[in-house]
């Protein structure tokens, strides 16, 4: 089976005869209906692939421009969050996990309508939903202030309290019946945004590599895989709450990505550690897209050390970083020839040779 939008092939951690038999198992006792909203982007088909596996029956809700023929053993529903609403009226759901919330408005209309007829929700946030990164959080810390509630357009400085205001329109609608779940760096396979799938695509390239920061620099990630099991969990337990979904706070660092790639690849790849300071001399900050790492000074300073204790209470496991890469790496061998040759993160070629010959050209 091929790694798509249609169908997940968990690459090391089963087969599609598995999976089939799980389904099987599951019908014997049923869940229940699960509603996603969303469905066919990046987290929804794991999501989809996972509920259907324990189970569920499963409707997504979506726009219908993205698998416009719909998936197998799924109801489709198409509508808009932005109001058209009418095909979820009058339906109910055992549980609805809404992963398309990003303006709080129609996040407020979707829950407010669902909320009588579904008897749990998850919402997806972000940790980007916290006010400040200065020093580490955890579920306890404030989460920004949206100052226009209505507003609709999302950047770099309305997203995270865009998700904080989301976040209190679901509680407001469901209370106790929801959680809130809080991912960090979400990687892994269908990934569109390349943050993470650039540093074993470039390590694997070999020759001399730019690396931001230093090796010790903590990264925190979340294997998709490994959040939608956590998520299914909340689910089939109903659990209340809110959750940061990342690794544990100075488990992984820069060096353990690059050591692993390298190792995974086995490419003999020349790593050049960069100065984060230097680098903001030589590049404009929208440049400056090195996620997972981020900035160990400043205002980000505490982004990479988010508090995650309630989550591993609640089961939240991280697989090993060799695995994430490895499937990553296979996954990304499937893609069009055009999202192969140019990533949409981490150093463009000639942006990373300017910046590597910068770096030598200081200490002559």
């Amino acid at each position: 089976m091929k790694l798509s939008r249609r169908t997940i092939l968990q690459a090391g951690a089963g087969s599609a005869l598995a999976l089939a038999a799980g389904r099987l198992m599951a019908k014997e006792n049923s869940p229940g209906a699960l509603l996603v909203l969303g469905g066919t982007g990046f987290i929804g088909p794991h999501i989809t692939e996972l509920a259907l596996a324990r189970g569920f029956s499963v409707t997504h809700f979506n726009r219908g421009k993205r698998d416009a023929d719909g998936v197998e053993n799924v109801e489709t529903l198409h509508g808009d969050r932005k109001g058209q609403l009418d095909s979820l009226k009058d339906r109910k759901w055992d549980v609805v996990i809404d992963n398309t919330g990003y303006i709080p408005k129609y996040t407020k209309m979707s829950a407010s309508l669902l909320a009588p007829n579904t008897g749990y929700c998850l919402y997806i946030s972000s940790i980007s939903a916290y006010a400040s990164f200065a020093k580490p959080n955890d579920i306890g810390s404030p989460t920004g202030v949206l100052e226009n509630k209505d507003q609709e357009e999302i950047t770099n400085e309305t997203y995270g309290p865009m998700k904080a205001l989301c976040e209190q329109y679901v509680r407001d609608a469901y209370g106790a019946r929801s959680s809130i779940v809080r991912p960090g760096y979400i990687v892994g396979p269908l990934d569109p945004t390349d943050r993470f799938t650039y540093w074993p695509v470039r390590v694997a390239r070999g020759g001399d590599m730019a690396v931001p920061g230093t090796a010790a620099d903590p990264i925190q990630i979340v294997d998709v895989r490994d959040l939608v099991a956590f998520m299914m969990a909340l689910v089939e337990r109903r659990v209340d709450g809110y959750f940061n979904a990342v690794t544990p706070p100075g488990a992984i660092t820069m060096s353990d990505l690059m050591d692993t790639s390298r190792k995974v690849t086995g490419a003999d790849t020349k790593l050049t550690w960069i100065d984060e300071d230097f680098l903001a001399t030589q590049m404009k900050p929208e440049e400056m897209n090195f996620a997972p790492w981020g900035p160990m000074h400043g205002e980000e300073a505490g982004g990479s050390l988010t508090g995650m204790k309630a989550s591993t209470e609640q089961g939240l496991k991280a697989r090993s970083l060799e695995e994430t890469v490895r499937d990553t790496l296979a996954w990304h061998e499937t893609r069009p020839a055009d999202r192969k040759a140019v990533l949409r993160s981490g150093f463009m070629p000639e942006k990373e040779t300017e910046i590597l010959a910068a770096w030598r050209a200081r200490k002559a």
